[in-house]
């Protein structure tokens, strides 16, 4: 059974959806507006630390994540965990339900997360009655296939100053795209050294040792809650990498 920590859940109306408005997001036709209004059950919050979806179980629902950091993670037999990739506002989560028998990974709160539930056997009515949204779908899919390659490159190809550096960019450049990163709002990344060491296949010593010469050359600054990204440039720099440049993007 999920053992997830529920501070509410509540039906509200997806015209106050938070993320609506937002520049990085698209606004809904009318007609999208009115089925994605009656495809929600409710909103539930989820504390840091709270379990969503558990590797291994038939799970139920579909979540758009509204507010806070999630991520994403398998753990091998001996304990060893390995994040696959991090949640932020507009990513939908629990996709892999649909298409499996079960889950094949695990969802946790990395922050407090507020999260729009969905009835997934409607998810069929979504793709016959509103192409668009569909294409939504098959947006958001493509655009996590990406990042996972991304990932895999840099575990396989980036050393382990390049691979700490892409990291620490690429979560600041989804932080500030997905607008929750905000002008009175502290700019840090909830990570502790762990996250970024079982993101990153490396040992917490090894991992401490790489952000350690980050932040001696200026790019970064460790703080107790979390790292506050100081030229994100430098970094890219490091990475040998740059953000693919989009558009608007959907969210459901």
């Amino acid at each position: 059974m999920v053992q997830t920590k529920i501070a509410s859940a509540t039906r509200r109306p997806c015209e106050l959806c938070p993320l609506r408005g937002r520049s990085a997001f698209r606004d809904f036709a009318p007609e999208e507006l009115a089925f994605v209004s009656s495809f929600k059950q409710a909103e539930l919050t989820v504390e840091a630390g709270g379990a969503l979806i558990v590797e291994g179980e038939q799970h139920p629902q579909l979540y758009t994540a509204l507010g806070g950091w999630g991520f994403r993670y398998k753990i091998l037999e001996d304990g060893r965990r390995q994040i696959l990739n991090y949640i932020l506002p507009g990513d939908l989560i629990g996709l892999q339900g649909n298409l499996m028998s079960e889950m094949l990974h695990s969802v946790e709160a990395l922050t407090r997360m507020t999260l729009c539930i969905f009835e997934r056997e409607r998810l069929t009515a979504l793709f016959r009655n509103h192409p668009s949204l569909a294409y939504d779908l098959t947006w958001i899919a493509s655009r996590e296939e990406s990042m996972l390659d991304e990932h895999l490159l840099s575990i396989g190809r980036r050393t382990a100053l390049e691979r700490a550096a892409y990291l620490l960019a690429f979560l600041d450049h989804r932080a500030h795209m997905t607008g929750i990163f905000t002008a009175d709002v502290p700019h840090v990344l909830p990570l502790t050294q762990q996250h970024v060491a079982d993101t990153l296949g490396l040992s917490l010593v090894h991992t401490n040792k790489t952000l350690k010469r980050l932040s001696e050359i200026g790019l970064l600054r460790w703080l107790d809650r979390g790292c506050e990204v100081l030229d994100r440039g430098r970094l890219l720099d490091i990475a040998g990498w740059q953000p693919a440049p989009e558009g608007l993007r959907p969210f459901i």
